[in-house]
C-alpha cells in the first residue's frame, strides 16, 4: 500500500519538498537550516539557539534512541521544527522513556519525515538560509507563497528563552561566584561552571550592569542565544560597562556581543555553521579542535582591528573568526561550544581558563 504524503515544505523560491508529519503538525512559517551532527538530535531538539528554526538533519535516520530526561539542554524545548529523511518512532535504548515524536508533540514542535533531505540540505548550502513554510500537503502553492511574502521574523527570541527571574545553581563548597547572563543558556554550560566548584548565578538577558555589580561576583559569563546579536542591544551595554571590572567569559552569542561591545561589527552567514565536526585553530597554541557549533551570525574579522580585542581562533573551512580576547580587562570569548553536547571535549579547557582567571584576581585583589 503507497503512502500519501500529508506535509509539505515550501521554501521563499517556490520549490516544494513533501513528506509525513510527526510530532505535532501546526503549520509554522520558521527559518531553515541544517546540522551536520551524526547524534546529539535531543540536545539540538531543546538547544534554545534553534529557537525560530526549523532543523534539517543531514543524517538520514533520527529517533533510534529516544529521549533520557538528563540529556534535555532546556526544561523547555523552543526549536521550530525538525526534518529528517528517516524517523524511527521504536527506539532500542535502555534509557530511552519517550520517543522523539511524542516529546515534539508535548511542546508544539512540528516534524516532516520522508524528505529528500540531500536535495533539500544541498539547496541551503547552495542559496542559503531562508523563511520556509511547514504546511498541510494539500496547501496551495500561491497561498504558501504569500504567506512567506507577507512574514516578518520576530526579534524578540532571546528574550523568550532567557529565564524570566534570576536562579542558582551551586557547587558544594563553591570557591568562586560567576554572574551568567542567560541569552538561552544550555544546562551543560551551567554544569560545567559548578563542577568547577563555582557558584552560578544565572540572570535574565536584560540584567543591567548595576545589578550585577550589586551581587559581587567574581567573574560574568555570556551565553549563547538565538538570533541576531544586534538584537539585544541591552545586553551589549551591560558587557561594555563591565568590561575591566571583573574575568569575562562568553559563547556562541555571547562571543558576538563581547565583539560588539568592544565596537567591532557582525554580519549574517550564508547558511550558518551547525554541527559537530568543525575544525578551529587555536592561533596563540597552534592546535586545531573539532568543534560543535550552531550560529547563523559571525563577528567581521576586518571590524576587529579598530578595537581592543584580537583574534585568538580562527574557522579553517572558512575562515571566520571563532574567538578573541582583550588581555587588558582580562576578556575572552569564542564562537563555538567548549561544553560540547554534542560534540567531543576538546575545548573544555576553556573553562578552566575562565576559572583560572577569577583565581589570578583574587589573588591580586589580596596583595593589594
Amino acid at each position: 500500500m503507497i503512502k500519501i504524503p500529508d506535509r509539505k515544505i515550501i521554501l521563499e523560491d517556490g520549490k516544494e519538498y513533501f513528506g509525513y508529519a510527526f510530532g505535532a503538525k501546526e503549520e509554522k512559517i520558521l527559518e531553515i537550516v541544517f546540522n551536520t551532527s551524526m547524534v546529539g538530535y535531543q540536545e539540538i531538539l531543546s538547544y534554545p539557539s534553534y529557537t525560530d528554526q526549523a532543523v534539517v538533519m543531514t543524517y538520514p535516520l533520527i529517533g533510534n534512541y529516544g529521549m533520557a530526561k538528563d540529556d534535555y539542554e532546556t526544561r523547555t524545548p523552543t526549536i521550530g521544527a525538525l526534518i529528517v529523511r528517516e524517523y524511527n518512532g521504536e527506539p532500542s535504548n535502555f534509557r530511552s522513556e519517550e520517543t522523539l515524536s511524542e516529546v515534539m508533540k508535548k511542546y508544539g514542535i512540528s516534524g516532516v519525515c520522508g524528505v529528500d533531505t540531500r536535495k533539500l540540505n544541498r539547496s541551503i548550502r547552495d542559496h542559503g538560509s531562508r523563511k520556509a513554510l511547514l504546511t498541510s500537503f494539500d496547501t496551495p502553492l500561491e497561498e504558501g507563497l504569500k504567506k512567506l511574502r507577507e512574514y516578518t521574523p520576530p526579534k524578540d527570541a532571546v528574550s523568550r528563552v532567557s529565564c524570566k527571574t534570576a536562579y542558582e545553581e551551586c557547587a558544594i563548597n563553591y570557591k568562586y561566584h560567576v554572574a551568567a547572563i542567560d541569552c538561552g543558556v544550555k544546562r551543560n554550560i551551567v554544569r560545567s561552571l559548578t563542577k568547577r566548584d563555582c557558584r552560578v548565578t544565572v540572570l535574565p538577558w536584560n540584567t543591567t550592569a548595576k545589578e550585577i555589580i550589586k551581587l559581587s561576583p567574581d567573574g560574568i559569563f555570556i551565553s549563547n542565544g538565538p538570533g541576531d546579536p544586534a538584537d539585544v542591544p541591552e545586553t551589549i551595554e551591560t558587557i561594555r560597562n563591565l568590561t575591566g571590572k571583573y574575568p569575562i567569559f562568553g559563547i556562541c552569542l555571547g562571543h558576538q556581543i563581547i565583539s560588539l561591545a568592544y565596537g567591532a561589527k557582525t554580519y549574517k552567514l550564508k547558511f550558518g555553521h551547525r554541527g559537530a565536526n568543525h575544525p578551529v585553530k587555536d592561533l596563540e597554541s597552534g592546535k586545531i579542535e573539532i568543534t560543535s557549533q550552531n550560529h547563523s551570525y559571525a563577528v567581521d574579522k576586518d571590524s576587529v582591528s579598530g578595537t581592543k580585542l584580537e583574534i585568538t581562533h580562527v574557522n579553517l573551512l572558512d575562515g571566520t573568526v571563532e574567538g578573541v580576547k582583550c588581555k587588558e580587562d582580562r576578556v575572552f570569548s569564542v564562537q563555538y561550544h567548549p561544553e560540547s553536547a554534542p560534540g567531543p571535549q576538546d575545548s573544555a579547557h576553556l573553562f578552566d581558563r575562565f576559572v583560572k582567571m577569577m583565581e589570578e584576581t583574587a589573588e591580586n585583589a589580596e596583595k593589594n
